[in-house]
């Protein structure tokens, strides 16, 4: 079986989050179970040059943008035992970051429309297609209303993902003919809501459609969820399925990574407190043992349940002896939050904003809590990142969250959760997690349990086989 897996960003090259995680690790462990897996993305201008003077060039060739052709270069590298085709245009890829320019409508279906003509250029001829949120949504539609019935691209599959439903790609009409360029008897398949949506397209085209948790695929067809799309979703809830993703074990791992202060693993963690003395030490908070350190490592915005934290947190700091390190950067409001509680409660409160990997591992690993509060969330992996580094995840039971964290409360769990979007149920997590910390026998036992949580890519890719078996079979 051969997959193209078709990504808008790509560990190691270049990622914005976690469709870049996804995408660097899933492909290998499907090398790994003897799945063809190859890996197509943008050549973007800031991948390091170190990684750039490591690709070979191809060939290059032209790709239709509507009414147009533009030059398409493909560069290849290898990763991981995984070949990466880069597509290279300077017009569209010469540019600081990856996404939020005026014209990536007509970028991403440029790139959707080169991994399909790339095709007739390389040596692999893919049994399946496996694209990603919307920036390769126009895969699946192009391929369907363009090439099935051209010669050397007979009986190609499709699959898309979606990572987050709440970014579609949508836009005016008027880009159809003037940078899809589809035929005016298929525009329909693009079309909702008198617009143009990405997302709906691949929606309709694709032969499956999966997205990264169990529990999202369910939250995704309920309004309050889908931002818009339950309609499509339901009509065809027949292709709909959801995998949980994974984690890079290897990457996140305690017992090596040299990111932290201090190794340890799960069959011998006391050198896990001297990672939180450091981290203490390093965030200007006073080194206690036995005040119970809480994480977290966010985007700042209101849907990873920020509002829930900001309600309550000062009743919770005032009430309880506790620590809390928060690593992220986003909205105004909720940085301007978390300054004023640090520069109120020093002892008990510090911030870092932005975003620092190497910090981040240090939360992880110097954290005894880490709180998920989201809204919505689907997949994540912050927990599963926490569960490794024996951090105990507190979350609120929405996509992966709920398919990931179980409660404790039956002694069997491996975290604290809450299930209504409410901060007393929120706070009232927390303090149960902060009374089991004080049991330190039967804490350790949690944290052991937590790390030895499987939370790898072998399941997940294990999982796609089957989708992919399934869909080749018919």
């Amino acid at each position: 079986m051969k997959v193209l897996y078709a990504a808008s960003e790509a560990l190691p090259f270049m990622a914005s989050g976690g469709l870049g995680d996804v995408a660097g690790s899933l492909p290998q462990a499907l090398r790994k179970r003897l799945i063809g897996a190859r890996v197509v993305m943008p050549m973007y201008d800031t991948i390091k040059q170190e990684l750039k003077d490591e690709m070979t060039f191809i060939t290059s060739f032209t790709v239709p943008v509507a009414w147009r052709r533009q030059y398409c270069g493909v560069f290849q590298a290898k990763c991981g035992g995984v070949i990466y085709y880069l597509i290279d245009n300077q017009y569209y890829f010469k540019r600081d970051g990856i996404y939020g320019y005026y014209d990536d409508a007509e970028r991403f279906a440029f790139f959707s429309r080169a991994v399909l003509e790339m095709l007739q250029y390389i040596d692999f001829k893919p049994d399946i297609i496996h694209c990603n949120d919307w920036q390769t949504a126009l895969v699946p539609v192009y391929y369907s209303t363009m090439y099935a019935q051209a010669p050397g691209y007979e009986n190609i599959k499709t699959v898309f993902t979606i990572h987050n439903i709440q970014y579609q790609g949508t836009y005016g009409k008027e880009i159809i003919p003037e940078v899809l360029g589809i035929p005016a008897e298929a525009t329909g398949v693009v079309e909702y809501g008198g617009d143009v949506n990405f997302m709906k397209g691949a929606i309709e085209s694709a032969d499956r459609i999966t997205t990264v948790s169990p529990s999202y695929a369910n939250e995704i067809m309920d309004p309050w969820y889908s931002h818009g799309l339950d309609g499509i979703l339901n009509e065809r809830s027949w292709k709909l399925s959801g995998i949980l993703n994974g984690i890079d074990t290897v990457l996140y791992d305690p017992s090596t990574d040299k990111d932290i202060f201090s190794n340890y693993s799960a069959s011998d963690f006391k050198n896990k407190a001297k990672n939180k003395q450091k981290l203490q030490e390093l965030m200007g908070l006073p080194q206690k043992a036995d005040t119970p350190l809480i994480g977290m490592v966010t985007r700042l915005v209101s849907h990873k349940g920020l509002d829930l934290v900001k309600a309550v947190m000062e009743e919770l700091i005032q009430t309880a002896d506790v620590q809390i390190v928060v690593l992220g950067s986003g909205d105004w409001q909720y940085e301007e939050f978390f300054k004023y509680l640090a520069g109120k409660y020093p002892e008990q409160v510090a911030i870092k904003l932005g975003f620092v990997p190497s910090l981040s591992k240090k939360i992880y690993a110097g954290s005894d809590l880490f709180l998920m509060p989201s809204k919505a969330e689907p997949c994540g992996l912050s927990q599963m990142i926490a569960l490794r580094y024996g951090s105990i995840p507190i979350v609120r039971e929405t996509g992966g969250l709920r398919d990931s964290i179980h409660d404790s409360g039956d002694g069997e769990g491996n975290g604290f959760t809450f299930a209504n979007y409410n901060a007393h149920e929120m706070l009232h997590a927390i303090r149960r997690a902060i009374e089991g910390y004080q049991n330190k026998k039967g804490w350790k036992i949690l944290v052991k349990r937590a790390m030895e949580c499987d939370n790898s890519w072998g399941k997940s890719a294990n999982e796609y086989i089957k989708l992919y078996n399934a869909l080749l079979k018919g």
